[in-house]
């Protein structure tokens, strides 16, 4: 029975399929470069594919892919039904308000919060209490502040190297960021057989 890997493109996706290469899986078909969209193991018992991140937890929730990898930024942004088994410790960063030093994040009149996580900002904010105007932004976010869009910015911090480059400080955490496993609810109990010593595969590797 074949498990289905839905990996998220880009660095989370070349740890985890370093990680499986880890645990003897071999994928001869696998290259960057491949238009190929579906790799198989040479025992055909595990496969993996690669989309953008927001859509793994929706192919694992719909059963399209049994075992996601994923951030933890994107399963708080697009919730879904599934269960979330391990932190791989993969991309590890940090969800924080970011903003030019001094900048307060509670005051009467409403904050404008340029983000590309506006559920998380929204969540957060509304558990403060303070009133945000949230603005989507899909590129730079950390430009917003200092054109004067917004007062502060919702965004991913790894060293902080860009905000420092710019002027701007961190001015509060949100939370952890690490690539998570997540396992659709049906295929764990319908294929249990093949997917817990995967699970426990990588929680030994861990």
């Amino acid at each position: 029975m074949q498990i289905r890997f839905a990996l998220a493109k880009g660095r989370v996706a070349k740890k985890a399929i370093a990680l499986l290469k880890a645990l003897g899986y071999v994928f001869p078909d696998y290259d960057p470069d491949s238009r190929k969209l579906i790799f198989e193991d040479t025992t055909g018992s595990i496969a993996f594919f690669l989309v953008k991140s927001p859509d793994v937890p929706t192919y694992v929730e719909k059963g399209a892919a049994d075992i996601g990898i994923v951030g933890k930024d994107v399963l708080l942004e697009h919730p879904a039904d599934v269960y979330e088994l391990l932190n791989l410790n993969i991309g590890q960063c940090k969800m924080c308000i970011a903003g030019f030093a001094g900048t307060p994040l509670r005051s009467e009149k409403k904050l404008v919060v340029g983000t590309k996580y506006p559920v998380i900002a929204k969540n957060y904010f509304n558990g403060i209490d303070q009133p945000v105007d949230l603005i989507k932004i899909n590129g730079s976010v950390e430009l917003a502040p200092i054109l004067g869009l917004s007062d502060c910015i919702v965004d991913i911090v790894e060293s902080g190297s860009t905000l420092r480059e710019n002027g701007l400080s961190v001015l509060g955490e949100i939370c952890d960021i690490s690539s998570r496993l997540i396992v659709n609810r049906v295929s764990l109990k319908t294929k249990s057989a093949s997917i817990n010593p995967i699970i426990e595969q990588f929680e030994e590797n861990l």
